[in-house]
């Protein structure tokens, strides 16, 4: 294990959080993981290990583990009785990037986040208060986005979307701009377009369902 795969695992624990929260169902945090005692919402996960020390009963214990629960194994070390492998990733690690031309736009509105979920092929997902705490950005015109969360020493990027040699080096542009000397950390379960544009892997995941 890496330390840059912890910090990307914690990162995405405080992303996992805010989505929760803005939804109205904040999880808890211990040494080993973050768990929701209540189903989260689609395409997030009711658990996120923080430590390849956890165990089964530090996720289970603590989540609905019925059919449609999900699990965040950030270090690929769990075996979770009664769940099948949905899907593996690697986490990603890149230096922080240079200052370069950066035109995408910071979506600070409600009606600016229903466009981005529109392009992003979702839909009443993204609630309004995430814009208080994470920053959601948007090419418009070239049919990209992300999401760029700063909640220690580096910055997640999750959430990429459109052509991966557009939205990639917008990405790089925005996070230098708006986090300059910040490292950026992440996941992808195809890495190869953002090892294009000099991120590394730092371990692999894995995400656990219930069915």
């Amino acid at each position: 294990m890496s330390d840059w795969q912890a910090v990307a695992a914690h990162d995405n624990a405080q992303w996992c959080d805010a989505m929760c929260r803005a939804h109205g169902r904040p999880g808890t945090f211990t040494d080993r993981a973050w768990t929701n005692p209540v189903r989260t919402p689609p395409l997030y996960p009711d658990a996120v290990t923080l430590s390849p020390a956890a165990t089964a009963a530090d996720v289970l214990d603590h989540i609905d583990a019925g059919p449609g629960a999900s699990v965040k194994d950030s270090f690929a070390t769990l075996d979770l009785p009664g769940f099948e492998v949905l899907f593996e990733a690697w986490w990603l690690h890149r230096d922080a990037p240079e200052r370069a031309e950066a035109t995408w736009e910071v979506v600070r509105d409600e009606a600016a986040l229903a466009r981005w979920e529109a392009a992003c092929g979702v839909a009443d997902l993204f609630r309004p208060a995430l814009l208080e705490e994470v920053t959601v950005v948007h090419a418009p015109a070239e049919g990209c986005g992300a999401v760029l969360t700063a909640t220690g020493p580096a910055v997640g990027v999750s959430n990429v979307f459109g052509d991966p040699d557009v939205a990639w080096p917008g990405v790089l542009a925005m996070a230098a701009e708006l986090f300059p000397g910040r490292p950026l950390v992440g996941y992808e379960s195809d890495p190869e377009p953002a090892l294009r544009h000099g991120f590394t892997t730092t371990g692999p995941l894995r995400v656990w369902l219930k069915s």
